[in-house]
């Protein structure tokens, strides 16, 4: 899975656009200002930052500039509908594209893998968070380096956790992810029984989780 670091303002923007990414099979980070971006970069490697020009402090070229100049990471900028210097001011600035808004999610994607092919990137296979390690590659799981026995569903469902880090998931919402995964009938009592099972495999305690929280009257969230 590539890991994405999206650069903009917009909450409405940040909270479709990652929901829509994270469906993709992306890893999605967000910062809403150039200090946060900043800060992100030092913190975490990306594949690609998706990067808007106005932002809530500083500006996107500030960012760009700061990404060539330390990691070489595409950068592809979303500028508003027809701002000619925008676009022109961040290719110079070596962005790998642009996209202009309003843009169809879609589209978008098609770019960001046409720009990773040309980096030759790799998807991150390893995912990691509380001493537990998921291999998406060889579909393995580990804790603190010994490997954990999983159904095929206690996997899908932890690495659905992992790929939404961060966001609280309500129980329609996982349930309806089980179903397209799983093929099968899954309840409500059925959720309930495999978020116990997998948290007896992957807390130290798992009456006080602290990998896959409970949010009480919204459901769960992983961190």
């Amino acid at each position: 899975m590539y890991r994405v670091l999206l650069v903009e303002d917009d909450a409405s923007i940040v909270k479709n656009l990652t929901e829509f990414l994270r469906r993709e099979d992306f890893l999605v980070d967000s910062a809403d200002g150039q200090t946060r971006a900043l800060a992100r970069l030092k913190e975490q490697d990306y594949d690609l930052v998706l990067l808007d020009v106005s932002l809530s402090d500083g500006n996107g070229f500030g960012v760009c500039t700061a990404i060539k100049r330390s990691t070489g990471t595409p950068v592809i900028f979303l500028t508003a509908s027809g701002d000619e210097f925008s676009v022109v001011t961040g290719l110079d600035l070596g962005a790998d594209d642009y996209i202009a808004k309003p843009f169809r999610p879609r589209e978008l994607v098609s770019r960001m893998k046409s720009v990773l092919r040309r980096y030759g990137s790799q998807p991150q296979t390893l995912l990691e968070y509380g001493g537990v390690s998921v291999d998406t590659a060889r579909a393995c799981v580990t804790k603190n380096g010994e490997e954990l026995a999983l159904s095929a569903l206690e996997y899908r469902l932890l690495l659905y956790f992992f790929t939404n880090r961060g966001i609280v998931l309500s129980r329609e919402k996982i349930l309806g992810e089980i179903w397209d995964i799983a093929g099968e009938f899954v309840n409500d009592n059925t959720l309930t029984v495999y978020i116990k099972r997998l948290r007896e495999k992957i807390e130290d305690n798992p009456q006080e989780p602290r990998i896959i929280r409970t949010v009480r009257g919204f459901g769960y969230k992983l961190g």
